[in-house]
């Protein structure tokens, strides 16, 4: 269960304040893969970085008893001046991780960095940062992975890659993802959530949510 309980949530602008969210409450099911829908500006990514806590409200909570991965495409959580190894092993104890070797070695074959997993972020491209950070979460059993353009991260044979570690792990857990093709979130996602106008809507068919969105 995740529980928006009266969540507002402002930026500060010449403006005044721009409000993403005023007083939203919804709660998202458990047991779906879902796809987030919205036209460009309505708020997913906000929504993500609320959901994975590096963001906060303004107002109102959010609570869950569920283990949440961070967006992964936005390389959330990597540390620029910090090596490959030194980012993986940090995040595998925040996360509580067991065995850190185990992790470590899968976090590895995974990336597929080379000798570049010693050196420091700061030195990759846009492309290994997105790697590393899909890496080091694919390999983290949460409960929920919360999927950002997965399509966006490496080179075609990496993403293929990345597609089917996703889908294996969708069988156990869940997704929430964010994409504009609407084949991948067919592919992933059984149910889906609307938002318009600060506003989410639940969909159980994501055929009939994709149809709605469309119409905007």
């Amino acid at each position: 269960m995740i529980s928006l309980q009266n969540v507002t949530k402002f930026y500060p602008s010449d403006l005044g304040k721009q409000y993403v969210f005023q007083d939203l409450s919804f709660t998202i099911p458990s047991g779906h893969n879902i796809a987030l829908l919205g036209k460009n500006g309505a708020g997913k990514s906000t929504l993500f970085r609320l959901l994975a806590k590096s963001e906060y409200p303004d107002k109102g909570k959010i609570r869950t008893d569920k283990h949440l991965s961070w967006p992964v495409a936005l390389a959330t959580g990597i540390h620029p001046q910090m090596t490959g190894r030194e980012n993986a092993r940090t995040i595998a104890r925040i996360n509580g991780v067991y065995d850190v070797k185990e992790y470590e070695e899968r976090v590895i074959d995974f990336a597929e960095l080379g000798i570049k997993y010693d050196l420091p972020v700061n030195t990759y491209s846009s492309g290994m940062r997105s790697r590393l950070a899909f890496a080091c979460t694919i390999a983290i059993d949460f409960d929920v992975y919360l999927i950002d353009e997965v399509t966006s991260v490496g080179d075609s044979q990496f993403k293929r890659k990345a597609q089917r570690a996703l889908y294996d792990r969708a069988q156990d857990s869940n997704v929430i993802m964010i994409s504009h093709q609407t084949s991948e979130l067919k592919l992933f996602c059984d149910s889906a959530i609307l938002l318009e106008n600060g506003k989410l809507q639940f969909f159980d068919d994501v055929d009939e949510a994709i149809e709605r969105y469309e119409g905007l």
